[in-house]
């Protein structure tokens, strides 16, 4: 109830994405660590606390602009109370568990439009003695609260918040996403996306997670798990899900039987170098109009030094013309440029290329060029792109 509260209230929404530590307790909201000056001339930290009015699941405009405080008296930056806003001292439980210790009163001439007016306007007044004593203090400490239920996440994206990007994600939260393999680029590739809103992720792949993936993969897993021999899809489920609570886990990979597990997608990630069940895949991709990257590395040793290329090809229905000259079909121990050499920072460039490709294609990043293909060259640093819409 209280995550839906705060959820379908756009003044408490707002406080806790700008990074405020808002809750909502029987009735009343809290908001936590508002610095201010004691007594003794110190910079502690207390908590507001104000009734709410509420309509159903909503706040509608405060009717009472008195709002309380837990903990020492503010003050100036002298030590002398703040008088201006002096309402009420002692201790007061509103509730079971809320304690206050002071309450403040400070009217506007029309009284406050919504909640956070009511709060900001408090903590300007409460905080300006601290920030004269440190600049750095400040009430928005974007610390982890749980987020509400019918989010991906399992914790606010105070990141997207606090660099003011929410409208931007948004662009990715009705996109669901699939990732065909999980070796080393797969692996990166479900790390990146993990962090997104996206709707789901399905994963793919029927291999296990072998020591030797732990050192072309996300992470640091332990010699027990090792031991273990799980699966591909299901170890890196088991950690993502942490984060995103819609990751789809398959332990197996795609088939021409079951392609039709990839249905109802709306962004597909190929990260496998068996070529005769890529061109199935891409054909299918592209019959049924789901977009996709296909990812590719190719290196050997030259000279005691190693030198390759790095490919991502960018497939949609608006074009699709150049995937025979891009993306190889051989398997991969039969094409001259695959090799199973793999480096996690390759592995790890080659997946982030990919999904920046994505979120260009979806425009969560501005696409000037429209490029469909990148090739990174390692030895010469040089990136081209080619293919343009």
């Amino acid at each position: 109830m209280s995550q839906e509260l705060i959820s379908r209230s756009s003044d408490l929404k707002k406080l806790r994405y700008e990074g405020y530590q808002i809750q909502v307790k029987k009735g009343f909201a809290l908001l936590g660590q508002v610095p201010y000056v004691n007594s003794n001339k110190e910079v502690k930290y207390g908590t507001l606390v104000t009734s709410l009015k509420l309509a159903g699941n909503k706040t509608t405009k405060p009717t009472n602009h008195v709002i309380h405080f837990i903990g020492d008296h503010p003050c100036n930056k002298d030590g002398s109370e703040i008088s201006g806003i002096k309402h009420r001292s002692g201790n007061n439980k509103l509730t079971e568990g809320i304690i206050v210790n002071h309450s403040f009163s400070n009217k506007p001439p029309n009284g406050y439009n919504n909640y956070y007016d009511k709060f900001t306007r408090y903590i300007e007044i409460i905080s300006a003695p601290a920030k004269s004593l440190n600049s750095d203090v400040t009430a928005k400490t974007y610390e982890i609260i749980d987020t509400e239920e019918d989010s991906v996440f399992n914790y606010y994206d105070t990141n997207s918040s606090r660099a003011e990007i929410n409208q931007i994600a948004k662009k990715l939260e009705q996109q669901r996403v699939g990732i065909i393999g999980l070796g080393g680029t797969g692996s990166y590739v479900l790390d990146l996306v993990s962090k997104t809103p996206v709707k789901e992720i399905r994963v793919f792949d029927g291999d296990v997670f072998y020591q030797h993936n732990a050192f072309r993969s996300p992470g640091a897993p332990t010699n027990d798990l090792l031991e273990k021999k799980e699966n591909k899809s299901k170890y890196f489920q088991s950690i993502y899900s942490n984060m995103h609570s819609n990751i789809v886990c398959y332990n197996e990979d795609v088939q021409a039987a079951t392609l039709h597990k990839l249905e109802n997608l709306d962004f597909v990630f190929i990260c496998i170098d068996k070529g005769n069940i890529k061109k199935e895949i891409i054909e299918y991709l592209v019959e049924e109009d789901i977009s996709f990257v296909d990812h590719g590395i190719g290196i050997e040793k030259v000279d005691e030094s190693l030198i390759g290329i790095i490919r991502t090809t960018l497939g949609t229905s608006d074009k699709n013309d150049h995937i025979d000259d891009r993306i190889s079909f051989a398997d991969g121990n039969d094409d001259e440029y695959s090799t199973n050499i793999q480096i996690a920072e390759l592995n790890a460039l080659n997946a982030t290329l990919g999904v920046i490709k994505w979120k260009k294609h979806i425009g969560f990043y501005q696409d000037l060029t429209k490029e469909y293909s990148t090739i990174y060259s390692i030895n010469t640093g040089v990136i081209n792109n080619d293919d343009e819409l």
